[in-house]
């Protein structure tokens, strides 16, 4: 119906035509390659439309190294024993091949691992939002992956790095023990995923969230006060000074309120090798909050 009342539409529009000897025919010919080709998009929208929009729109714009290596170590440790180091054991399944019974985009994937497939021996996974964007990352990825170059990173040498040479336990408590300077990191394992965790330990100040950046303040009578922000609304500010004293002002109290864009956090970029690198990270991927 629709179609039809497309090519009325457009056969009136072109009525004008008719005494103008063999345009009128010329101009029906041109309707109906539009109606055709409207057929044709809308017939392909509707058989394959909604798969391929959901498998491009669903998958990740870019799979990062650090997460795909830190996919590869979860894989090696909860999935090769079922699935074989290749990905292959499973009928019907082969990770590197991108071959998979059920799963099209990236969501059915992680759907998939967090419910498990009833009536066979896959179980479902309780993995946080890091280990589900590694593990998807690596299985993605598994076919162009080079694992004779990982370097698997400790947990115990990395807490050792954080409390001594990344002196890192100087401004970050963990779970609400050691100083409050800088955020709590007892669940950064949960909250960031191993990408953003090595981008933040080589480029602090660039990889920093709004909500983590430290403030300036003067206020009217002439206190300098820098710290952490904790909250903010329209009328008042809540920090946490340098001496990790809790601190509320009112904005009409202040002269200078500055958001700063630089981090006393250092660069590990040059500080520490590619393996304490891993090592740190592997600690800080390890924290999940407290169990």
């Amino acid at each position: 119906m629709y179609i039809q009342r497309f090519e009325v539409n457009l056969n009136c529009a072109v009525g004008k035509s008719v005494l103008r000897g063999g345009l009128y025919v010329r101009n029906r010919f041109l309707s109906f390659r539009l109606v055709l080709l409207l057929v044709i998009v809308c017939a392909f929208f509707l058989l394959r439309g909604p798969a391929a929009f959901a498998q491009g729109q669903d998958r990740a714009p870019e799979y990062f190294q650090a997460d795909i290596q830190y996919g590869a170590q979860i894989f090696a440790t909860q999935c090769s024993a079922c699935h074989g180091a290749s990905g292959d054991q499973i009928p019907g399944v082969n990770f590197r091949a991108g071959t998979f019974k059920r799963v099209v985009t990236d969501n059915d994937l992680r759907a998939t691992i967090a419910s498990g497939v009833p009536g066979t021996a896959m179980q479902p996974f309780t993995f946080g939002a890091s280990e589900m964007t590694g593990i998807v990352s690596y299985l993605r990825n598994m076919n162009s992956f080079n694992g004779s170059g990982l370097l698997v990173g400790n947990v115990a040498r990395g807490q050792a790095l954080f409390a001594g040479a990344g002196n890192c336990a100087s401004c970050h408590a963990v779970n609400g023990r050691g100083p409050r300077v800088a955020p709590d990191l007892g669940d950064i394992g949960v909250l960031r995923t191993a990408d953003l965790l090595h981008r933040t330990l080589l480029d602090p100040a660039g990889t920093m969230l709004p909500v983590n950046r430290s403030v300036h303040v003067v206020t009217k009578d002439g206190r300098t006060i820098n710290g952490r922000r904790l909250n903010e609304d329209t009328y008042t500010v809540q920090l946490i000074d340098e001496q990790e004293r809790l601190v509320s002002l009112s904005k009409a109290d202040l002269r200078e309120f500055t958001v700063l864009k630089t981090t006393p956090m250092p660069s590990y970029k040059d500080k520490f090798s590619a393996q304490e690198l891993a090592d740190l990270e592997a600690y800080l991927l390890s924290l999940k909050g407290v169990k």
